[in-house]
């Protein structure tokens, strides 16, 4: 089981950021699928999810109408489109299955600028 996040970066608070994440060894489009992000001293949060089939996605109330998820079964990637970035946006974020796996990727770091 393999997760490798990218796309984050430095951006100013109100622009936008595109995550992607890779996933294999396992059957990605048997399973929901999340993004978590966590800052330092902090618990993993969960960001939003998808389900297998690409339903109604959920997401946390404070990036709800600002962030998007979505998935490619087909290449095992999962996306989450990023706007209206704010600086309490600034985490580590991390792709994984809903509930998680054991096994985490090293995540992307996404920093927002005030």
């Amino acid at each position: 089981v393999r997760f490798v996040e990218s796309g984050g970066g430095l951006v100013q608070s109100g622009g936008s950021l595109r995550l992607s994440c890779a996933a294999s060894g396992f059957t990605v489009s048997s399973y929901t699928m999340s993004w978590y992000r966590q800052t330092p001293g902090k618990e993993r949060d969960l960001v939003a999810s998808i389900s297998l089939g690409g339903g109604v996605p959920q997401y946390e109330n404070s990036v709800a109408g600002r962030f998007s998820i979505s998935r490619d079964n087909a290449q095992g990637t999962i996306f989450l489109e990023m706007n209206s970035l704010r600086p309490e946006d600034t985490a580590v974020y991390y792709c994984n299955t809903h509930p998680p796996r054991t096994v985490w990727g090293r995540g992307t770091q996404v920093t927002v600028s005030s």
